[in-house]
């Protein structure tokens, strides 16, 4: 039969159309009563449940994992990028406080492999499941010409709500107030350029290469997935905000490091003084500084150097946030302390 002149073009509707089919199903982990319709409509439909707040607060954030894709691609593995969108989104609404509703994808690519968009979406749901978010919508995008054979690109967005009178805004810190790190997995979804470049045109590495101090490939090592801390931000919260504020704010360390982060939840007035060594700096942020000869100020500004999430809490309650956090499983130290200044980051 003659192809379609579309599809000669390069746009496989018919395609498209048989992937889709077979989302319902790899979509059900991740739906929530709120959600109405089904799959496939003109848009995602979400009945937020007003009940249940005085002062709901929509929060949402949209965003990308960068050129993390370029490593995915490169090693054929894509079942881990849809789960770092996910959880990279589900972390910038959460230092504010917000439980995630529902998330939306985007995929735009040449040619559309029905192996590479399984993938990424068992990742989309896997996460989204995780963190009781629902995945109810999303386009993908066939566009010939526009992307090299076998890339893509994705981004997300994500919605969630809040309580207004428990919003976390930072506005509580004080100094004196102390800050408290959650372990990364590793880069997380920041400063891969830098890392691949680094790693593969500077020491002529490739994915599957072994280096010292790491027990798995070096393109194992750096897709590890990026952690969600939403469900745990949510336990903290329920457990030590629910009178008063005692979690003060919170600070996902993303792109521009410690010092570009931290200021965002500080108020006028106040500082941060990290003490290095106070946790464990895994040996893939030690290589890429070494090898790179990258300094140590510009490492913590690019990279998280082993913490993908700060707490920011009083003295007196330390203690307890931290053991509530351990027995939870996540790895997390007492880092440093809010100090008088202008809003910058200190390390010592």
């Amino acid at each position: 039969m003659r192809k379609q002149a579309y599809a000669r073009a390069g746009v496989d509707i018919a395609l498209g159309n048989r992937l889709k089919s077979a989302l319902p199903q790899l979509l059900a982990a991740t739906r929530r009563p709120e959600v109405l319709g089904k799959v496939g409509g003109f848009g995602g439909l979400f009945a937020l449940d007003v009940r249940k707040f005085k002062q709901p607060v929509l929060v949402s954030s949209v965003d990308g994992v960068g050129t993390k894709l370029k490593l995915a691609i490169a090693m054929d593995r894509h079942d881990t990028i849809g789960q770092d969108l996910v959880n990279h989104c589900v972390n910038d609404i959460s230092v504010l406080g917000a439980e995630p509703l529902f998330f939306l994808d985007y995929i735009g690519t040449g040619k559309l492999q029905p192996r590479v968009f399984a993938q990424i979406i068992r990742g989309f749901a896997k996460a989204c499941a995780e963190s009781h978010c629902a995945l109810i919508g999303g386009e993908t995008a066939q566009m010939p010409g526009f992307y090299r054979p076998g890339e893509y690109d994705l981004s997300g967005t994500i919605v969630g709500v809040v309580e207004k009178s428990k919003m976390l805004d930072g506005k509580t810190i004080r100094s004196g107030d102390v800050v408290i790190g959650l372990a990364s997995s590793g880069l997380h979804t920041n400063g891969y350029s830098l890392a691949r470049k680094i790693f593969f045109d500077q020491m002529k590495l490739k994915p599957s290469s072994r280096v010292p101090g790491i027990n798995r490939t070096l393109g194992d090592e750096l897709l590890q997935v990026h952690v969600s801390y939403g469900s745990l931000i949510q336990a903290l919260l329920a457990k030590f905000n629910a009178t008063q504020a005692t979690i003060k704010g919170l600070a996902h360390i993303t792109g521009g490091g410690f010092i570009d982060n931290l200021p965002r939840v500080l108020p006028k007035g106040c500082g941060v003084l990290i003490h290095k060594g106070t946790w464990e700096i895994p040996p893939i942020f030690q290589l890429i500084q070494a090898k790179g000869r990258v300094s140590e100020a510009e490492s913590y500004q690019v990279f998280n150097m082993g913490l993908g999430m700060t707490i920011f809490t009083s003295s007196e309650n330390a203690a307890a946030v931290l053991k509530f956090i351990r027995s939870r499983g996540q790895k997390a130290w007492l880092i440093g302390e809010v100090v008088k200044g202008r809003g910058i980051v200190r390390l010592e």
